[in-house]
């Protein structure tokens, strides 16, 4: 079943911060501040991110997209693919207003992730 409660998350699907939007954006709706690594995301702090989202709940979409997000930003490939498989199968699923405004469901929001992550892989 799907929660219809809308969180904001640092995961855009180009994986490219968009300084102007993230000032439109409080950040984590619905989460307490920093939970989300979301300002650390923005800033290009990955290795502060992926330190903050490890000690998160691992079980929350939203929080593996994000630690994919960091992972794949750090180098971590097969991590970032791992942890967006794992929020494609979660069996919580909710709306996500990414950073640049779009709102998309979890699973299609992790869905994506993964198809860019293989996308720049292969263009390697």
């Amino acid at each position: 079943m799907k929660n219809a409660r809308i969180i904001a998350v640092a995961m855009g699907l180009t994986m490219a911060a968009v300084p102007a939007l993230a000032q439109a954006q409080e950040g984590e709706i619905g989460y307490d501040k920093g939970a989300l690594a979301y300002d650390a995301l923005m800033a290009g702090d990955n290795e502060a991110a992926v330190a903050k989202l490890e000690s998160g709940k691992l079980t929350d979409p939203a929080v593996m997209i994000n630690l994919g997000q960091a992972y794949a930003r750090t180098g971590r490939s097969g991590d970032a693919a791992k942890m967006f498989v794992a929020a494609m199968n979660s069996n919580r699923s909710f709306d996500l207003v990414l950073a640049d405004g779009q709102v998309i469901n979890s699973r299609k929001a992790a869905e994506i992730a993964l198809n860019n992550l293989n996308g720049r892989l292969a263009s390697r």
